[in-house]
């Protein structure tokens, strides 16, 4: 679904690299996890893989179709739920979903279907008629994911999606995205909660410094990266360990 060679992003103005030879593999239908601190290039490979960017060098290949060149073509069938939430507050959830379902040009006839069936994955059917800046934390991701779900994407990108939100809907928006990707999306999930990448993700990406520094199965990951000590059993380390050797654990602050 995605593969990305040698690419390569600097921003004007600045003296280093945001990315430097990335590359990465995501296959299709997979759930796929793309860690990394504050500052490890995660967001600006996200906007080179949806168009938002153009990579200075390398290679973008997405659904078939190379990148920029086919961008549009590509942004047809994928979607972005970003961090921040992203629909209008004085609207209520249908009236955003109608709305996000007309500018994303989905036909007339198949709107009523589509805003139903996004309604019903992220559990919002019962409350159609409560205005956004009404909804909980939860609620609020919930309708994000929803209208990302609207042009049946092939390949949808969720950044941070459960920030902020209680545990209930922290459990209910996982286990939505399972379901979502069971019906074929293939989803790349980006998280700083490691549990939520070892429950939902077959295949993750550890990111730093613009660099990809491991990537692969999150089970052989794992089993690669035992910790062993004198004085106990070999024990499998987690993912937050094996992220803490990769990265060290000094502070982010951008």
């Amino acid at each position: 679904m995605i593969e990305v060679r040698d690419v390569v992003h600097r921003y004007a103005g600045q003296s280093g690299h945001a990315l430097s030879g990335v590359n990465l593999h995501v296959r299709e239908g997979s759930l796929f996890g793309l860690l990394g601190p504050n500052g490890s290039g995660k967001t600006t490979l996200i906007s080179i893989l949806t168009g938002i960017l153009r990579a200075n060098e390398g290679h973008v290949v997405v659904g078939g179709l190379g990148m920029p060149a086919r961008a549009r073509e590509v942004q047809r069938f994928i979607s972005l739920v970003p961090q921040e939430n992203a629909f209008y507050p004085t609207l209520s959830i249908a009236e955003n979903l109608k709305f996000f379902a007309s500018v994303q040009h989905i036909p007339v006839e198949v709107r009523p279907a589509r805003v139903e069936e996004a309604l019903h994955i992220t559990g919002l059917s019962n409350a159609t008629g409560i205005r956004a800046n009404r909804l909980s934390g939860g609620m609020k991701r919930r309708l994000s994911i929803a209208l990302g779900l609207l042009n049946h994407p092939r390949l949808l990108f969720l950044d941070e999606p459960t920030v902020g939100i209680d545990p209930q809907s922290r459990q209910f928006l996982l286990d939505a995205i399972k379901g979502i990707n069971a019906r074929g999306t293939t989803v790349v999930y980006c998280s700083h909660y490691m549990e939520e990448v070892e429950y939902l993700c077959d295949e993750v990406a550890i990111l730093d410094n613009g660099r990809v520094l491991k990537q692969g199965l999150l089970a052989t990951l794992l089993d690669e990266s035992r910790v062993i000590a004198t004085d106990r059993p070999v024990r499998q380390a987690g993912l937050q360990e094996l992220f803490f050797q990769l990265t060290k654990r000094e502070l982010r602050d951008a």
